[in-house]
């Protein structure tokens, strides 16, 4: 029996909003054009719904014009260092300090630009803003003199192509950082202009210590009514849920774990009922976990050999009881690569490689949530237990005339 016209209809409306609301979590910034042509348009049919829904539980912002749809994202916790900003290559390092500056300054002087720029202007109008005093004296330097601030550079114009603030009309910037060339860009002003993800200008923000400046950033109005405590708590929370693998209930304050406890279902209930994330709730805290497994920027585990590595020293971070000194894990490794070093690229098996895996592997680890540093070392989080190994089980054999089977390793519960 087929179903009424009107339940095919709701459904279909459901899924769409599904796939627009995750296209912006995925992807904050959608452009009209490029990859995430589709998922724009969902969004843009679904603006209205979506607007509303992101106002009400998370406080950000949803734009959206025939260009462009921009999800004013406020990260749930402002400091965290774990999802640095990189080029959109697969194998792309992290940006460093001086990348973040390059950053800042390249979208000032864009600003400012015409509706075309070449990358050797935009890199002599860097270099003068560069020289500010203020930005010489905190140890910022930037003179192009040197291949390495060359390639800084490229690394931002590319994210900047990413991000669609810019476009590429002719050249490469390989073949500026060689010397052998210029690129010419046009500049797109409505995705420029959409950038900026802060409730004030930052003109505006007076505070002298970094952390200062970033909460004054994206402060909410002054929270004088139970009404408007009870609503920034739902936002905050809802935000951490949305974009931090792991909530733990040991980071809440008192209000916020008194709000959660109080109002978990309904909180995982609608970010469910949009999103498809499942709640895995746990005696630690919360993840929301996601069944299509393409709301993450960070894997575990992920193939190749750094996600192997990083497996197999998570099951050894699993089994310790305090903190494990990186130095005792590059040790490990150089163990490891002894049992399984025939199955990793021919680089991981170098001599002294053993330090440069380790630092990946802890990054991707802290990055889900999954272990966190310390002076003293690498200290394994609650959710890291998914990844312990228990003893061995024999599967015997149960068809006569067969051989029994190899022992398997059985991965412990949480």
């Amino acid at each position: 029996m087929t179903a009424p016209l009107a339940e095919v209809l709701d459904g279909q409306h459901a899924a769409d909003l599904r796939k627009a609301a995750r296209a912006l979590l995925k992807q904050p910034l959608l452009l009209a054009r490029g990859r995430y042509a589709d998922e724009f348009r969902l969004v843009r049919r679904h603006a209205s719904e979506l607007r509303e829904w992101f106002d009400r539980n998370t406080g950000w912002s949803l734009q959206v014009d025939a260009e462009a749809a921009r999800l004013r994202k406020i990260p749930g916790v402002l400091t965290d260092p774990t999802h640095p900003a990189r080029e959109a290559t697969r194998a792309a390092s992290p940006f460093t300090r001086r990348r973040y500056v390059l950053l800042c300054l390249a979208l000032a002087a864009l600003e400012r630009s015409e509706a075309q720029i070449a990358l050797g202007r935009l890199a002599d109008q860097i270099v003068l803003d560069a020289a500010d005093p203020q930005l010489v004296d905190v140890g910022i330097e930037f003179t192009l003199d040197r291949r390495d601030e060359r390639l800084d550079l490229a690394a931002v114009v590319r994210l900047l192509l990413s991000l669609g603030v810019l476009r590429r009309v002719a050249g490469d910037e390989e073949a500026y950082v060689s010397g052998a060339g210029d690129v010419l860009y046009d500049v797109e002003r409505r995705v420029l202009a959409g950038l900026l993800a802060t409730r004030r200008g930052p003109s505006t923000v007076h505070a002298e210590s970094f952390d200062d400046r970033l909460h004054e950033l994206v402060a909410e109005t002054a929270l004088d009514s139970d009404e408007l405590r009870f609503r920034a708590l739902r936002r905050h929370l809802t935000r951490r849920l949305l974009d931090d693998p792991v909530l733990y209930y040991d980071e809440l304050t008192d209000a916020e774990l008194g709000y959660l406890t109080r109002q978990r279902g309904f909180l995982t209930a609608r970010i469910t009922e949009l999103t498809g994330l499942v709640p895995e709730v746990r005696a630690e805290g919360i993840a929301m976990v996601d069944p299509d497994d393409d709301l993450t920027d960070v894997r575990m585990p992920e193939q190749g050999t750094h996600g192997h590595i990083t497996l197999l020293l998570a099951e050894h971070l699993a089994a310790a009881t305090g903190p494990v000194t990186t130095e005792r894990l590059a040790q490990r490794v150089r163990e490891l690569a002894d049992e399984h070093g025939g199955f990793w690229a021919k680089s991981a098996r170098e001599p002294g490689m053993e330090g440069e895996l380790v630092e990946q592997a802890v990054a991707r680890l802290a990055a889900l949530g999954l272990v966190s540093r310390t002076a003293s070392g690498v200290v394994p989080r609650p959710a890291l237990s998914r990844y312990a190994v228990g003893e061995a089980v024999v599967i015997e054999a149960r068809t006569p005339g067969t051989t029994r089977m190899p022992a398997q390793r059985k991965a412990s519960q949480p």
